[in-house]
């Protein structure tokens, strides 16, 4: 685990058991003592207010009104979380859709101004659907997590991408292409992507995507995707 996912699972182990000890922190990440020290101290350094209480029975408190001082998300973590929003709401299951909206409205404002520009050029990329009913998702699987970190890079400098995919028999293939859209079909999510071996489009569930790689200097030129008319991009959501 990273410093920075140690770093926030401590915290959300802290929020949840309201007092823990050092040893219980350790295990809890997989970290040794002196390393969970360590964390404590720079979390407190970033703004969290974590109070030490000696003794039986103590332990380290997070006070509930701590919070961060400077907001720490990346383009990838921000986008997950629109996308997040945006599926649930294709799929007619965003009860607070208001507040969803508010609160991620605060998040995009506390980026900085070059991390908002990427934002928007990957918000261009998305766009939203109904799964038709005849599409079987018996084998659906969980995404590989490096699939974002990698089309942040693949999308914004549009450099060509490769990876394993296995289709719908089970048969693996080694692909590389030019990714220009994600659609999301609830609850299956797609790579559009320009197949240079095919000289044609191609819709790859991303359940079915391992090993992304970018390929550095492999860049390529936009073309125009067309879509069902039932697939609207997702800025179109919020209006």
């Amino acid at each position: 685990m990273n410093i920075r996912l140690r770093h926030d699972a401590i915290v959300r182990s802290l929020r949840r058991n309201g007092t823990s000890t050092i040893a219980d922190l350790a295990a809890d990440v997989g970290a040794s003592r002196r390393t969970i020290l360590r964390d404590i101290s720079a979390l407190r350094d970033d703004g969290f207010v974590i109070h030490s209480e000696p003794g039986r029975g103590g332990g380290l408190q997070l006070d509930p009104q701590s919070l961060q001082t400077t907001a720490k998300l990346s383009v990838p973590e921000v986008f997950a979380l629109l996308i997040s929003v945006a599926s649930m709401r294709a799929a007619g299951n965003l009860p607070f859709a208001g507040l969803a909206d508010a609160g991620l409205a605060k998040i995009e404002k506390a980026l900085p101004p070059d991390k908002v520009r990427d934002l928007r050029r990957l918000l261009d990329c998305l766009y939203v659907g109904q799964l038709s009913p005849l599409v079987d998702i018996a084998d659906m699987a969980a995404m590989d997590p490096a699939l974002l970190p990698a089309f942040e890079a693949a999308f914004l400098q549009r450099q060509r991408m490769g990876f394993q995919y296995r289709d719908a028999k089970g048969a693996l293939t080694n692909r590389v292409v030019e990714p220009h859209a994600m659609l999301i079909l609830p609850p299956l999510w797609y790579l559009v992507a320009w197949d240079p071996e095919r000289d044609d489009f191609r819709h790859f569930r991303m359940d079915r995507i391992s090993m992304p790689e970018v390929n550095q200097g492999a860049t390529f030129q936009r073309r125009h995707v067309r879509f069902e008319d039932h697939v609207r991009p997702v800025r179109d959501l919020s209006r």
